[in-house]
């Protein structure tokens, strides 16, 4: 039977910290009001997308194999400064006081800039001229 490897579990755990106390910090800047676009959830949700798509395509494309960095990165820090759940109690939260266009806007947005974040951190990865 195999072993767990528990520096990958260090790894996931070290960059999670860093990830959430990030998320943390940024939240004690504005207070939640589901009449007002919640700029915290949203701005820690893109950047996450972005770091995302950067390091993953990163390590997968340029840099030599690891078991660690992607747990660090991926699952870890942008696991830990991310934070879908967070968004969908917001959302809630507008629906319930009746700022459905608020919702509807806030959601289209997070997912449309999400995933053109991705292909951002994607493409500038591969522009870059690998060195022989």
């Amino acid at each position: 039977m195999a072993r767990p490897d528990y520096r990958e579990s260090g790894a996931v755990f070290a960059g999670g910290a860093v990830g959430a106390t990030a998320r943390a910090a940024l939240n004690t800047l504005a207070q939640p009001d589901p009449a007002t676009w919640p700029w915290p959830t949203f701005v820690v949700n893109i950047v996450g997308a972005f770091v995302l798509g950067y390091a993953t395509t990163r390590l997968l494309e340029r840099l030599p194999l690891s078991s660690y960095r992607r747990p660090l990165l991926g699952t870890g820090f942008c696991g830990g400064l991310t934070t879908f759940s967070t968004m969908q109690v917001e959302t809630l939260k507008m629906l319930e006081h009746g700022h459905w266009l608020l919702a509807l806007a806030y959601t289209a947005t997070s997912i449309v800039l999400g995933l053109l974040a991705v292909h951002l951190a994607t493409v500038l990865v591969r522009r870059v001229r690998v060195r022989s």
